[in-house]
């Protein structure tokens, strides 16, 4: 059995999903992943433009290590040849990157293929995809503004309710600017899942953070 066959359910399972860069700056990814991990994160995804590969390579190991010794889910951002090379379960793709097809000519048939959403027409393609196998997951968002997405407005929260609209059973994360002040908002809004970033890697302790926003969230 592939890795995606037993991804899927952990996928259609998964509720809280944390996007990290290199924490270089702080010089503690084994322990940050480990401990993002131990308060319930369900996917830790590495996303940081300024490394190159080989250092890319290498952190992934680390979080491979840490998600198998927590039976988690972990994943490469953009980059399909990473996720070949690491043997990634996950890989998330945005709008500008390859074309899902392409992408799932470069790895193999059980990766666990994620894409973002920014409008209802991309919301309605991504669906359209995962009808045709070429995609497992979506996001939507960002809600709010964000540092980590410079330039981009946040969409606000109508397409959430946009998803929720849908009634589609395939896992969709909200994702951009999520907090524990406004994670309620979201969840009203129709979300089951979300996509956070700072409310995990800039707290004093990731690991309550993660236990504290999964309070917040209904089952997957």
């Amino acid at each position: 059995m592939g890795n995606r066959a037993i991804a899927t359910p952990s996928l259609a399972a998964a509720r809280l999903y944390v996007c990290t860069d290199s924490r270089a700056d702080r010089g503690d990814f084994a322990d940050f992943v480990d401990a993002a991990y131990s308060g319930g994160v369900d996917i830790i995804q590495l996303r940081d433009k300024t490394i190159e590969a080989a250092e890319e390579l290498e952190l992934l190991t680390v979080l491979r290590d840490a998600a198998e010794r927590h039976g988690k889910l972990w994943a490469v951002n953009d980059r399909a040849d990473i996720a070949r090379l690491s043997g990634s379960p996950v890989l998330h793709l945005g709008q500008k990157d390859l074309p899902l097809p392409a992408a799932r000519s470069l790895l193999t048939d059980d990766v666990v293929l994620g894409l973002s959403s920014h409008a209802p027409e991309q919301v309605d393609a991504a669906l359209a995809a995962a009808a045709r196998g070429e995609t497992d997951y979506f996001c939507v968002g960002p809600l709010w503004a964000t540092p980590t997405k410079p330039g981009r407005a946040g969409v606000g929260l109508d397409l959430v309710r946009y998803a929720d609209s849908t009634g589609t059973s395939v896992p969709w994360f909200a994702i951009g600017g999520i907090d524990h002040r406004n994670v309620a908002q979201v969840v009203e809004a129709g979300a089951r899942r979300v996509v956070v970033v700072r409310a995990v890697t800039e707290a004093s302790d990731p690991a309550d953070a993660a236990r504290r926003l999964l309070a917040e969230l209904p089952d997957a």
